[in-house]
């Protein structure tokens, strides 16, 4: 018959790997989290710029819509000066 026991290097080794284990999962999650809130906002930044190319081009009022509610403007002047600064 064999018996095994279990010391404080094996309690302490397995309680070191489960906080290394959850401390990684914890950063990637945060770095993942990161990324996709920055690409939210590179999306957001190129999509405005290009219906300002679009508004400043076709005038139409669909593209107003839309970039009404990606900028919160309701101003069409304000909108246009938006455009322009955008555009140059």
């Amino acid at each position: 018959m064999r018996f095994e026991l279990k010391n404080d290097n094996q309690v302490l080794s397995s309680r070191i790997n489960s906080i290394i284990l959850i401390s990684s999962i914890f950063y990637f999650i945060l770095l993942l989290t990161s990324l996709s809130i920055n690409l939210n906002k590179i999306s957001k930044y190129f999509e405005v710029n290009y219906l300002c190319k679009l508004f400043i081009v076709e005038k139409s009022s669909f593209n107003f819509k839309r970039l009404s509610k990606l900028t919160n403007q309701t101003s069409k002047q304000k909108m246009w000066d938006l455009c322009k600064e955008i555009t140059k």
